[in-house]
């Protein structure tokens, strides 16, 4: 059984900090956008890209390792509807993130070339950081239903 503790606790642990660094880089990132110094949001991307490999890009790794043994091990059914619901909500991040992390390197790689060649930014900067505002969305609705999934186990 204490295996069982071990795996649930770094479950739950990286489930945590995929949710709280998702959150805390996106509010961090989305404060430089209304200012018009380029060094703070060069640095707040440069931040946010470097939190999403040291932090989110390994609890997205773990999240389902971590998952997929505890229900092998916690005897719930792979079908249970509550379990489906996560899988297919946790893709749907999934697939809204990996534009996110892509969109992020873009953002700073631009603030970077604006800020060595002392231009404004282009419009695609401004593009490119609406959708990944939008979508941020469905990602952080998604990961907080998941939280109630795994805690109510509702269906």
């Amino acid at each position: 059984m204490e295996i069982y503790i071990f795996i649930k606790t770094v479950h739950i642990i990286s489930s945590t900090i995929l949710f709280g660094t998702g959150a805390g880089i996106a509010f961090f990132m989305f404060r430089t956008y209304s200012t018009n110094s380029l060094q703070e949001k060069y640095y707040a991307a440069r931040t946010t890209v470097l939190a999403d490999y040291l932090f989110t890009f390994p609890a997205v790794i773990l999240q389902p390792i971590t998952g997929f043994w505890l229900i092998a091990n916690s005897g719930y059914e792979w079908t249970n509807l509550w379990l489906v619901l996560t899988y297919i909500i946790y893709a749907i991040t999934g697939v809204c993130w990996l534009p996110v992390v892509w969109i992020q390197i873009k953002l700073k790689n631009m603030l970077a070339t604006c800020m060595e060649s002392n231009s404004d930014l282009p419009k695609r900067y401004h593009q490119l950081f609406k959708i990944w505002f939008i979508l941020g969305w469905p990602a952080f609705i998604g990961l907080l239903i998941v939280f109630y999934l795994m805690v109510a186990k509702p269906l």
